[in-house]
C-alpha cells in the first residue's frame, strides 16, 4: 500500500564534515533588574524568652520576652511582648512593655503600649491609653559642615554658652499614666 522511499540526500551533503556552528549567545537583556522581594517577617509568638542580643536587617513581629538589645529593620511588638533592653529599628510599632531605649525613625505606640525610656525618633505617634516614661528626643538633621576658618574664634561668654543654638530642640520629657 506504501511504498518506502530512501530520503535524497545530494553526494556534497554526504561529504561535509564541517562541524555546525555554535548558536549565538542571547543578547544581555537591557531591562532592568526585577526589585528584590521583601523578606518575610519572622514571628516569635508567646511563651518563648530570648537572653541575649536579636539583629537582623528584615521585619520582626515579637510576642515574646526578650532580655537583651533589638536592631532590625522593622520592629512589631505584640501586646505580650516584654522587652529589657535597647531596641532599634527604621519602624517600631508597639502594643506591649520596653523598659529601654527606643531608636527608629518612626515609632508608634498603641493604647496597651508601655515604654520606660527615652524615645529618639523623627515621627512618634501615640494612641489614647499609651504609657511613656522617658524623654523624646527628635533627630536632628545634620547641617553642612562650614568650611574651617583661618583665624580661631574668640572663645563665647559664659552666658551665650549655656544657651542653646538657634534652631535647636531641647528634649521634652513626659510622664503619661493612665489611671
Amino acid at each position: 500500500m506504501f511504498a518506502k522511499t530512501k530520503p535524497s540526500v545530494s553526494p556534497m551533503a554526504m561529504t561535509m564534515t564541517q562541524p555546525l556552528p555554535e548558536p549565538a549567545p542571547a543578547p544581555a537583556s537591557t531591562a532592568p533588574a526585577a526589585p528584590a522581594r521583601p523578606k518575610p517577617a519572622s514571628m516569635i509568638a508567646q511563651g518563648v524568652t530570648i537572653r541575649g542580643d536579636v539583629l537582623g536587617d528584615g521585619e520582626l513581629h515579637l510576642d515574646c520576652v526578650v532580655l537583651g538589645d533589638i536592631r532590625v529593620g522593622k520592629l512589631i511588638l505584640g501586646p505580650n511582648a516584654r522587652v529589657e533592653g535597647a531596641v532599634a529599628a527604621q519602624a517600631i510599632e508597639v502594643h506591649g512593655h520596653v523598659k529601654g531605649a527606643v531608636t527608629a525613625q518612626a515609632v508608634r505606640l498603641f493604647g496597651s503600649s508601655h515604654v520606660e525610656g527615652d524615645i529618639t525618633h523623627e515621627q512618634l505617634a501615640m494612641e489614647t491609653g499609651a504609657s511613656f516614661e522617658g524623654r523624646s528626643l527628635k533627630f536632628q538633621r545634620q547641617a553642612a559642615a562650614p568650611a574651617p576658618a583661618q583665624a580661631p574664634a574668640p572663645a563665647a561668654a559664659p552666658a551665650q554658652a549655656a544657651a542653646p543654638a538657634a534652631g535647636a530642640q531641647a528634649p521634652a520629657s513626659f510622664k503619661i499614666l493612665q489611671g
